[in-house]
């Protein structure tokens, strides 16, 4: 546990440029796990042609007596909680092995929509939304992981309950909330976040033709987390976030292990 607590504490040093301002006793510090386990009923985008298996090879006495256990497995890249990189929506635009580690490891912040969705399925994160969470926690500094929690990890895994629709192959008919362009523009363009993320299926809404979100964040080289989960755990300001997806070389995205970091104090 030590060593561990050496090797964030080197990752926190390390990534100090994105301007946080309060160090963390990585000692006393609450870990809170935002990913969700990866198993036979994890959710992929409806379109998806597979999901995630898993082959067992080997589970037991190996012939010379020691127990030994090993699995295949096999899943696409954007399924579960995952990673879109830049080149998921933008041509040139960086993939998984070339994001840079400050866009995985950062400071973040949490703003909280679920109040919202609750009441329409269909809500996206607005300029006004963004211009609240500023007035009462502080401005969003420069290479901040940006969080939105709608409240809709709840209803992970059941497929109607999470995606709004059930249709076998037909991503046409969803429901869910996420960013709006206009607050990604925002986000992306002028306050310059190292990434963004959210607890739903997508960071663009469900009933998105478009991918607005995604084409804004991937031209300016912030990747998403998509399928998070327990930011109701997180601050709204003070927690560190660790996003660090399967280094897969030209992937266009990957399965993702995040984690937040919330200080004792909180």
């Amino acid at each position: 546990m030590r060593r561990v607590a050496g090797l964030l504490a080197l990752l926190l040093v390390g990534a100090a440029t994105h301007g946080a301002t309060q160090a963390i006793d990585l000692s006393r510090a609450k870990l809170v796990e935002l990913t969700h386990p990866l198993d036979s009923a994890t959710l992929f985008w409806p379109t998806s042609p597979t999901g995630f298996t898993i082959t067992r090879l080997a589970y037991g006495p190996s012939p010379r007596g020691w127990f030994y256990s090993s699995n295949a497995i096999a899943l696409p890249e954007h399924g579960g909680t995952h990673l879109d990189a830049p080149i998921h929506f933008f041509e040139g635009g960086a993939p998984v092995d070339r994001i840079p580690l400050d866009r995985l490891v950062a400071p973040a912040v949490v703003i909280d929509v679920a109040d919202s969705a609750s009441r329409n399925p269909d809500y996206r994160l607005t300029p006004a939304d963004v211009a609240r969470f500023e007035k009462r926690h502080g401005r969003i500094a420069p290479g901040t992981i940006v969080l939105l929690r709608t409240g809709w990890d709840v209803r992970w895994p059941g497929r109607k309950a999470y995606f709004g629709d059930d249709t076998p192959g037909d991503a046409s008919h969803l429901h869910f909330p996420s960013y709006g362009a206009e607050a990604a523009r925002l986000l992306v363009e002028e306050r310059k976040v190292a990434a963004i993320g959210v607890d739903v299926a997508s960071i663009d809404y469900g009933p998105s033709v478009d991918f607005e979100v995604h084409r804004i964040a991937a031209a300016a080289g912030v990747p998403g987390f998509e399928n998070l989960r327990g930011l109701e755990q997180v601050p709204a300001r003070g927690a560190w976030v660790v996003a660090l997806p399967a280094l897969i070389r030209n992937g266009s995205g990957g399965p993702l292990r995040a984690i937040a970091i919330v200080p004792a104090s909180r």
